[in-house]
């Protein structure tokens, strides 16, 4: 199945954990656009979908055009404010009925995929306004490029002024309309402002500044009022250092006021947006001599890593010595990779925080290359549930959920992984032992399917309880179980078994106040670096299992 872009990895992530939670050929997230859905990402694969990229909106008709696929289940995905974003579909060649746990465990996997849908979305809409105040603010530079400037030249002996036509068109006036002296230029000025013009002015004359500068208001001939910046300098004093002569300009700054304003609103707004978005959003700066620290932090390092924005402001060490001890070094070699390469640095670590305790924390940046060092900017999310629900998924693949031993195909894989590991370092062979339960369908016949059930448990709790750490055991049939014991011998296999029998013996399954005596047989074959595969292993403790059943059963048989 071919998807519209390059597929968010956090798409990716629901559609596989849907793949594998629901063990479908194909799981899917889409987007609704234009009517239609379009694929974002996917997992597995169906040869009737290999090149669609987009589903119809009447899906009867299309399905039933393709009668390969028997199963399809969707799921909606909404956005927080209730608008509906797209579906998380599955897909399957067999026929199949979801019961309502299934569906629940859809819902929450879909609510994942919305969740990140509604962000990216979020994300975009934050781009664009981004945008839109950029080209707002060329539009306002290009304004105040063009206004006016008047000029004032002030005769501060005799208290008159004169202003040029210029000045005297920012406030509507013509030539004619404004008087010469300076009280009538006072009157102009806003009621609030008076003062603070008046003082800046006198500090001025009194040579305790070196030039006068303020911004004000001043009323303009229709009676609203304009915001200015006047600056000027004294240019003549008397032999008392008294001040004779001022000239200065006056500059319409009512846009640039207005754009300050609204500037300021727009970094309150871009704040409050990163301050609410669920994580971390940071700049992130490393200084060549190794120093490293924190710019910017949104308040959600409240919440990611328990500091306050200040903590991080000079130095990163609070956040290094919250970090997993046993991550800390995949965490400082991912920043070092990624300013080596200016490379975007992806990493998922856990931290120990004082309230929260354990938590998983996924973190994605990009770098820039400064002259003196490196810097970040980038976005630290809580993945921790996400994480728990990985864990589940995959003990629900490899674990045996009556007996919580791992099942065939884990068990599998780790004696495929032992073998490897005698390949690489020649090391001591291994023992296998197949053990079968004796008369199990019996005791299933005689007391039920529920307490043949409490038999499994309990010889699976005797089994576990003789493991050294190093030791795999699984169940991998009905009452057929099977144990790996790395650098074990065969004479050290059979005492093993022996243990293992002794202790069904001596630990009978209570049942209604009579002991239910269990007994095993076991086959025992070497696993060695010169065997061709697991199979002829496994094969050889097969045939000593079946001797030791053919031979009366609770007997022990080398292979």
């Amino acid at each position: 199945m071919q998807t519209s872009a390059e597929p968010d990895q956090r798409h990716l992530l629901a559609a596989r954990l849907a793949q594998r939670h629901f063990a479908v050929a194909l799981a899917c997230v889409c987007a609704v656009r234009d009517g239609r859905r379009h694929i974002l990402a996917s997992a597995g694969a169906l040869p009737e979908l290999a090149d669609t990229h987009v589903l119809p909106a009447d899906e009867h008709a299309w399905l039933a055009a393709r009668p390969a696929i028997r199963f399809h289940a969707a799921c909606p995905l909404l956005a927080a404010d209730g608008s509906h974003l797209g579906e998380l579909c599955l897909f399957d060649t067999r026929p199949r009925e979801l019961d309502e746990e299934q569906r629940q465990a859809l819902r929450d996997l879909a609510g994942l995929a919305a969740g990140a849908l509604d962000e990216a979305r979020r994300e975009n809409a934050l781009r664009a306004e981004v945008e839109a105040l950029r080209a707002s603010e060329q539009q306002m530079a290009l304004a105040i490029a063009g206004s006016g400037t008047g000029i004032w030249d002030r005769n501060i002996a005799s208290g008159e002024i004169f202003y040029s036509s210029g000045w005297k068109a920012l406030l509507g006036y013509t030539e004619d309309e404004v008087g010469s002296r300076i009280e009538e230029s006072y009157k102009r000025i806003h009621p609030d402002d008076l003062a603070y013009v008046r003082a800046a002015m006198q500090a001025h004359f009194e040579g305790r500044t070196a030039s006068y500068e303020v911004e004000h208001r001043i009323r303009c001939k229709d009676g609203s009022y304009k915001w200015i910046c006047s600056r000027g300098k004294v240019v003549g004093r008397d032999a008392g250092g008294r001040p004779l002569r001022m000239i200065g300009t006056t500059t319409d700054i009512t846009a640039m006021h207005a754009l300050s304003e609204h500037l300021q609103q727009s970094v309150d707004l871009i704040t409050n947006l990163t301050n609410e978005v669920p994580g971390l959003v940071f700049q992130y700066r490393r200084l060549a001599d190794g120093a490293a620290f924190f710019p910017y932090v949104s308040a959600g390092i409240r919440d990611i890593y328990e500091l306050e924005p200040q903590q991080v402001a000079e130095s990163d060490a609070a956040i290094h010595a919250l970090i997993h001890p046993d991550d800390r070094e995949a965490y400082r070699a991912s920043l070092q990779a990624s300013a080596a390469a200016l490379s975007p640095w992806e990493l998922e670590y856990r931290v120990l925080l004082p309230r929260q305790g354990l938590r998983w924390r996924q973190g994605a940046a990009r770098p820039r290359a400064l002259a003196d060092g490196t810097l970040w900017h980038g976005f630290i999310t809580d993945v921790t549930e996400r994480k728990r629900i990985e864990a589940e998924l995959h003990e629900f693949a490899t674990t045996d959920f009556l007996t919580q031993l791992p099942n065939r195909r884990h068990f599998m894989s780790q004696i495929e992984a032992e073998l490897a590991r005698q390949r690489r370092s020649h090391g001591q062979s291994a023992a296998v032992l197949m053990c079968d339960l004796d008369h199990f369908k019996a005791i299933n016949d005689q007391w039920g399917h529920a307490v043949g059930d409490l038999v499994l448990r309990h010889f699976a709790a005797i089994l576990r309880a003789q493991l050294r750490k190093s030791d795999v055991a699984g169940r991998v049939g009905g009452e057929e179980f099977a144990v790996l014991l790395p650098e074990t011998s065969l004479e050290q296999a059979g005492a093993f078994a022996r243990r293992l029998q002794h202790c069904l013996a001596e630990l009978p399954l209570l049942q209604d106040a009579r002991a239910i005596v269990l007994t095993i047989s076991v086959g025992i074959a070497a696993l060695g670096s010169d065997d061709p595969g697991v199979d002829a292993a496994l094969s050889r403790s097969d045939m000593a299992l079946y001797r030791a059943k053919s031979a009366g059963r609770n007997r022990i048989e080398l292979g």
